[in-house]
């Protein structure tokens, strides 16, 4: 596979191999770091950070599915991120990143986004990797460090909340 290839290269200091897996995945952690909530303003910030991360630990990588160890690395470094942030600074930034950029989405997809942001990170992880990364319920468990069957009652459970949340237009019962 082509990807182990630039794996081992760029693990052995081979910068174009690193540069190339950076190509190959930098618009999916952009995605990744957007649906989990980071701000329009912060990801290119976030994405770096977890290249830079990848850059450092990539020798440590073992065997197993890449996009998987990157998904992981892309949600700690954001929960790494905005630990360092108050709450009150992440409302102001809301605001901000709803009267900015992200034009292409429908209002329909702006509700969705805005209604999944407001679940709780255990519910809405798993969402975000099933629906919008394609993730099998078994990585969802490995990215996330949960049991298979958690994985399962949290998807139902964050489409229940979903579904409440939508059908009460977009507001949170916390």
């Amino acid at each position: 596979m082509m990807e182990q290839l630039l794996l081992k290269r760029a693990a052995t200091g081979d910068k174009e191999a690193y540069a190339e897996l950076v190509r190959l995945h930098y618009k999916t952690v952009e995605k990744f770091s957007f649906q989990c909530g980071v701000h329009s303003n912060d990801i290119q910030d976030v994405t770096q950070e977890v290249f830079i991360k990848l850059y450092r630990f990539l020798a440590q990588f073992e065997q197993g599915k890449f996009t998987t160890w990157l998904y992981k690395m892309t949600l700690n470094t954001v929960r790494d991120y905005y630990r360092k942030e108050q709450r009150e600074k992440r409302k102001r930034d809301k605001l901000q990143y709803e009267s900015s950029s992200i034009v292409h989405m429908t209002t329909d997809d702006i509700a969705l986004h805005e209604a999944i942001l407001t679940l709780d990170e255990k519910y809405r992880m798993p969402i975000v990797l099933y629906y919008f990364h394609d993730c099998k319920y078994e990585e969802i468990a490995e990215i996330l460090t949960i049991s298979l069957s958690m994985v399962k009652v949290r998807l139902m459970r964050a489409k229940e909340q979903l579904k409440a949340i939508l059908q009460q237009g977009g507001e949170s019962n916390g």
